[in-house]
């Protein structure tokens, strides 16, 4: 299994496999990244100044994927760790630790001094996986994410 950037060959796949996840974890499709425009189109939405996007690989299939990019219509110094989901089969195994870090050092290196990220209350694992690298729960949601139904909110600053 290796980490890469995401190349427009993914779309279809990262899309089905963040799909899959979401259903797998119970959660709605409405108000989540299920029913972002983008998430079609991935590797065009992240081509743009202070994005970047990930994909665990394992042979042809797209294990799954973590991104990062400016928070929407918030302070330009906070960016949002985004779409961070993984298939069962490689959960467990440090991939996500490994892409939190390398989703971090991008920021750092885009002169990002906080990193966002929200998810939903069933997730206990995904939580404890923030925690351990540095995010913090906060009692607000930031920027404009589109996504209501995730309501536990997280920031880690460098």
């Amino acid at each position: 299994m290796r980490i890469r950037l995401i190349n427009k060959m993914d779309n279809k796949k990262i899309a089905a496999t963040i799909r899959k996840v979401i259903i797998e974890m119970g959660a709605t499709k409405i108000g989540t990244a299920y029913e972002d425009e983008e998430l079609e189109a991935l590797f065009e939405a992240y081509q743009k100044d202070r994005f970047i996007y990930f994909v665990l690989e394992h042979g042809n299939e797209i294990l799954g994927g973590a991104g990062i990019a400016p928070l929407k219509n918030d302070d330009p110094s906070i960016c949002e760790l985004q779409k961070m989901y993984f298939l069962q089969k490689a959960r467990g195994k440090g991939f996500g630790k490994k892409m939190i870090q390398k989703c971090i050092d991008f920021a750092i290196a885009s002169n990002f001094k906080q990193c966002y990220i929200e998810t939903m209350p069933n997730m206990q694992d995904a939580q404890k996986l923030y925690i351990k690298t540095g995010f913090e729960y906060i009692d607000h949601s930031m920027g404009n994410t589109g996504h209501s139904s995730c309501t536990i909110w997280m920031l880690k600053s460098f």
